[in-house]
């Protein structure tokens, strides 16, 4: 059964797309800690982040630093911190979320309620910062 990120991925659920291409997609997470908090996936569906291929994890790095530098034009912070958790979804995902403090990086911190369009305005601001890299 394809994970929850592969049917995203699929366009069978609608996602928030700021980046994709062969092997991986970056999208926004529909519960962010902060605004612009944003996920970077391998196509492939890989668990484990140990079990990605040295290709594949390079790749996904430097997405992770273009995106992530999109995102501290986009939002303002100090840092943009990287995460990779991987307990509640069984897909390699690398979460990026703008922070000032190590409290900005709490996944209690979580807002489920984030209005679609605070999430389309947060997905228009990181693609327009990119499309300026």
């Amino acid at each position: 059964m394809p994970t929850l990120f592969t049917r995203i991925i699929n366009r069978e659920i609608p996602g928030r797309f700021v980046y994709e291409d062969e092997q991986c997609v970056a999208f926004l997470t529909i519960a962010p800690i902060r605004p612009g908090h944003t996920l970077v996936v391998p196509r492939a569906e890989i668990d484990h982040w140990l079990d990605l291929p040295p290709a594949l994890t390079a790749h996904l790095f430097q997405i992770a630093q273009k995106v992530g530098r999109a995102i501290q034009h986009a939002f303002p912070c100090e840092k943009v911190g990287l995460l990779i958790a991987g307990l509640e979804v069984p897909h390699t995902h690398l979460h990026l979320v703008p922070a000032d403090t190590i409290g900005d990086l709490d996944f209690a911190r979580q807002n489920a309620s984030t209005s679609p369009a605070e999430l389309d305005a947060a997905a228009d601001m990181i693609r327009a910062a990119l499309a300026e890299r």
